[in-house]
């Protein structure tokens, strides 16, 4: 089995390399926009942001592609509306149409940006979506067109990514807590920190359990919430940072987190105030557990922590 893991330079597709289950499922090739990984070791070139990447697909002809590349930058999406689309819809739905014609499985990675956040409940996989901004628009077209492309497929939905490496909150947050007394960090919107070691692990046994049981594919083709279980706020999981990095000594001392409302942190794009995902039919289909969010930081800050002493 070949599979192809495009996007291998973001924090997901970072880890999806480093922990190495891909490769051990397969003859893994990996693809980046420039043809480097991080590391400096080569890679396949895939930039979705330009038409006739999909060349790449005829070349390689892979089983499985795990679609880990996106555009992110979601404030910047606003003035860049064309160029998100462009790689979060239209080249999904190229990826689709290729994978459909031949008989290839596609993991896909979307987001809790497709629904509003006005919920006060989990949002099911089936809820009604209606973004707020223009990355979650173009995430939203990129489920389209990969539904509409009648290619097999799991569209994972994630929220509030982390992992100890890229650019994230977490990362964000210690670069700030070592050089700042005191943080002003936004307290109204929530949702559930989930590292990438979560959603590779995931992934990973929603794509054993398509191989390894046809038969189960008619329930597992289609849309799958990939988050921690629990939820917090950003100046929740902020002070958790805080304290699990205070007692690993990955700072030396704690700094002051304020609560603050989104309103006196404006930005160009608007976020959804509940992001929270309902992830229970994920954790039954894929036969695995969602711990609560507060885990997988434990885990993380572990193995920063382990990194530097």
């Amino acid at each position: 089995m070949k599979i192809l893991l495009l996007g291998a330079n973001g924090q997901l597709g970072r880890t999806f390399v480093e922990e190495g289950g891909l490769a051990a499922r397969g003859e893994l090739v990996v693809a980046t926009r420039d043809g480097t990984l991080w590391n400096g070791e080569r890679a396949e070139v895939a930039d979705l942001a330009v038409p006739g990447w999909d060349a790449l697909l005829e070349r390689l002809r892979p089983d499985v592609i795990v679609n880990a590349a996106a555009y992110t930058a979601v404030d910047r999406a606003e003035q860049d509306e064309a160029l998100a689309k462009r790689i979060n819809g239209q080249a999904v739905g190229e990826l689709g149409a290729w994978a459909a014609a031949h008989d290839a499985l596609v993991l896909h990675y979307s987001t809790d940006y497709v629904f509003d956040g006005s919920a006060s409940a989990p949002y099911p996989v089936d809820a009604p979506t209606g973004p707020l901004g223009a990355y979650g628009r173009s995430k939203l077209a990129g489920e389209h067109a990969l539904r509409d492309s009648g290619a097999d497929h799991l569209i994972l939905r994630t929220a509030w990514v982390y992992a100890p490496h890229g650019h994230n909150f977490l990362c964000t947050m210690l670069r700030l807590g070592a050089e700042r007394e005191e943080l002003r960090v936004v307290a109204d919107q929530f949702g559930a920190p989930t590292s990438t070691q979560l959603i590779v692990r995931t992934s990973l046994a929603l794509l054993d359990r398509w191989l390894a049981h046809p038969d189960a594919r008619a329930e597992l083709r289609g849309t799958h919430h990939v988050v921690a279980s629990g939820h917090t706020s950003w100046h929740g999981f902020a002070t958790a940072i805080f304290e699990e990095a205070h007692a690993r000594g990955l700072l030396s001392r704690m700094p002051r987190v304020l609560p603050i409302a989104t309103a006196d942190y404006p930005t160009p794009a608007r976020r959804p105030a509940w992001s929270v995902l309902d992830n229970r039919s994920t954790a039954r289909k894929a036969g695995v557990a969602l711990p609560d969010w507060r885990n997988g930081l434990a885990e993380v800050m572990e193995q920063l922590a382990h990194r530097t002493h």
